[in-house]
């Protein structure tokens, strides 16, 4: 009975948190204009689901996008399939969602709000997974504290509320992950069925998800060596061989059928349906302009493709083949990313433009994007984990073989969240693909796990002394439950600043920094981008225009998803630093978006360029930027964090 109650308080314990989260996200919902990339996911998500065609924006998967616009469908709205940029272009995703949003006579800010109701109830349900998959192997209580992390962080509530696929990758790693490890412990029929299908469902959120591939392979192979390593002095010595292979094969057969089940039953039929209005000559063509650079480019006529080059020509023959083009679409997106990385992404970071931000960027943006007392409930686990490990070692010394395996056998789920953290991060750090917080988001609910289950070993470690009962036993028990306790009041502490560190924060998530990082209206000084401005605050200018009736004209340089002729009406002039000072042309006033600024002010790296006439030169001679790393002109207003106004 006991239990039952706790369990339940433990339920409603939970719903107290999701309840705050969706609050805290419709808030941000209501207020941030279209970000960057919801310009380009609306329309094709619109497209997939009122239109069966995916002609837009292949290199996301469809679910997240096509969830969000099926309450988009009730709103009925215009949208325009007779223009050049469906009709003709290649992959026309902006033109389309600037046509879509704001010159097809529709109520964007409507169509806005209303797509961004189903990534909130993802997060919400990634959320309610954590806790799931947690409670396997915390208990009721202590799963509360990884849910509770992810469901306040600034970071999943600023991405959580966009029609973009990050909070999709998360819960579609998290989801495949929590089945595959459920049968890898019960191997079942119905639980080799849900591990596939979870993993085909992972596949249609991001293209993150691919990860999940070597590291079920890698995680089979770890499987694979420890039977071998357990059982190979049980068996017969002429039979060991053979043991090995079958164990071996059976392992490959179970990593065939997931990988089966989910590309055949999941990402097949829904690519299947959102590409069946997509013309098969079209298809077929803008597969291979787009894949036109890959690799190199084709191969000189009458010779052989080289190296990855073979897989860009196989895509553009499958996406002409009637059968095969669903997969072909899947794989168009795949090579996508894989071209985009290799190009890597231009940014302003830790002072100065580069398209690299090197090893130390996930790392750097990791200490100032997260909150302090996260920061201290992760860091603090990180180093009692490698304490706990430094001293076993030392301790065990030749059995360390014997202590990995019972670690394997007791602990294999941890094994494999560290496994893809590790995977993922170091990835990661290497590659030129910096685009910000949002991009390690896959591997944050596995950190939060994580570091609970060491804060929860820690606080209930409580000594209980053997034999007698002695007045020198009695206080050993007394400071072991004192020292507990306050380790209770201190993981409480840690907590209630985390809501409150969030509660100050909103609804400005995006531009959440702790305060190493500058905090919220400071944090552009290190990192621009989806990490600080991604256009959000387009609706906040236009409010900040409605108050100070002062303002007839305003030059609004702008970067991000809305549209300043759409929100501003009639007092927005479309400006740029090219343009020069606008006052004179009797304009005096000028918003500019600050990842615009950075880019345009601060140094460049090594081998980086940019035109002198994009400098804001103009603006920096009238109005010197305070010294130190990544300061700007000083604005005389700012709408939201993000979007600097001055009055000239």
């Amino acid at each position: 009975m006991i239990q039952k109650f706790s369990s339940r308080f433990a339920w409603m314990t939970l719903a107290v948190v999701c309840i705050i989260s969706f609050g805290f996200m419709l808030w941000a919902s209501r207020t941030d204009s279209a970000i960057m990339d919801e310009l380009a996911h609306i329309p094709a998500g619109y497209g997939y689901v009122h239109n069966f065609d995916y002609r837009l924006n292949p290199e996301h998967p469809p679910l997240v996008k096509a969830l969000a616009m099926l309450p988009v469908l009730f709103l009925n709205p215009t949208f325009p399939t007779q223009s050049d940029a469906w009709q003709n272009q290649i992959n026309s995703q902006w033109n389309v969602g600037a046509e879509f949003l704001y010159h097809s006579g529709n109520d964007a800010n409507a169509i806005i709000e209303t797509a961004r109701i189903m990534p909130i109830l993802l997060t919400i349900l990634l959320i309610i997974f954590i806790y799931l998959f947690a409670r396997r192997l915390m208990g009721n209580w202590w799963a509360l504290l990884p849910a509770f992390l992810f469901g306040l962080s600034p970071n999943v509530l600023a991405h959580g509320h966009y029609v973009t696929t990050d909070i999709g990758a998360a819960f579609g790693i998290v989801f495949a992950t929590f089945f595959f490890l459920k049968f890898i412990e019960e191997p079942s029929q119905k639980n080799l069925w849900f591990a596939g299908l979870s993993f085909g469902v992972a596949q249609l959120m991001k293209f993150s998800a691919p990860f999940l591939v070597p590291l079920f392979i890698f995680c089979a192979i770890i499987l694979w060596i420890r039977d071998a390593a357990i059982h190979w002095s049980e068996s017969e010595h002429r039979a060991r061989f053979k043991k090995l292979m079958m164990d071996g094969w059976r392992h490959f057969c179970r990593l065939f059928f997931i990988f089966a089940i989910g590309y055949i039953f999941i990402v097949y039929p829904i690519y299947f349906i959102f590409t069946a209005n997509y013309p098969i000559a079209k298809q077929a063509s803008d597969t291979a302009t787009i894949l036109g650079s890959f690799a190199n480019g084709p191969a000189p006529a009458g010779q052989f493709c080289h190296g990855m080059r073979c897989l860009a020509d196989l895509d553009i023959w499958m996406a002409g083949n009637p059968i095969f083009r669903p997969f072909a679409q899947y794989m168009l997106g795949i090579l996508m990313v894989m071209q985009r990385v290799d190009g890597g992404n231009t940014i302003y970071f830790w002072g100065q433009i580069v398209n690299f931000g090197g090893w130390t960027y996930f790392p750097k943006l990791f200490s100032i994007k997260e909150t302090i007392p996260t920061l201290i409930v992760v860091l603090l686990a990180l180093v009692l984990a490698l304490w706990k490990i430094i001293k076993r070692t030392v301790s065990l010394r030749g059995k360390i073989k014997k202590e990995f395996l019972d670690y394997l056998c007791l602990n294999f789920a941890e094994f494999t969240m560290i496994s893809f953290i590790a995977f993922y991060w170091i990835y990661s750090m290497q590659s030129p693909l910096n685009i910000g917080i949002r991009h390690l988001m896959p591997t944050i609910p596995f950190i939060y796990i994580l570091a609970a289950g060491v804060w929860k070993k820690w606080v209930i470690n409580i000594r209980l002394p053997e034999g007698e009962i002695t007045q020198d036993s009695i206080m050993i028990m007394a400071r072991s439950f004192f020292a507990s306790a306050a380790k209770y009041v201190f993981l409480v502490i840690l907590v209630v600043w985390l809501f409150l560190e969030t509660a100050l924060a909103a609804p400005n998530f995006l531009s959440y920094f702790n305060e190493f990082g500058g905090g919220v209206t400071g944090g552009y000084h290190y990192v621009t981008d989806s990490n600080y401005d991604w256009g959000q605050d387009l609706l906040r200018l236009q409010q900040w225009v409605a108050i100070h009736p002062e303002v007839d004209k305003i030059g609004v340089d702008y970067f991000g998803g809305g549209s300043p002729s759409y929100t501003l009406g009639a007092k927005e002039i479309d400006w740029s630093s090219s343009k020069g000072n606008p006052s004179g042309q009797g304009i005096h006033w000028i918003a500019i978006s600050v990842n615009t600024l950075e880019n345009a002010i601060q140094p460049l790296a090594a081998g980086r360029s940019r035109n002198p006439q994009d400098e804001y030169s103009w603006l920096t001679a009238i109005r010197s930027a305070q010294p130190g790393m990544g300061d700007l002109p000083e604005p005389d207003f700012k709408a939201g964090t993000s979007i600097f106004i001055y009055h000239l």
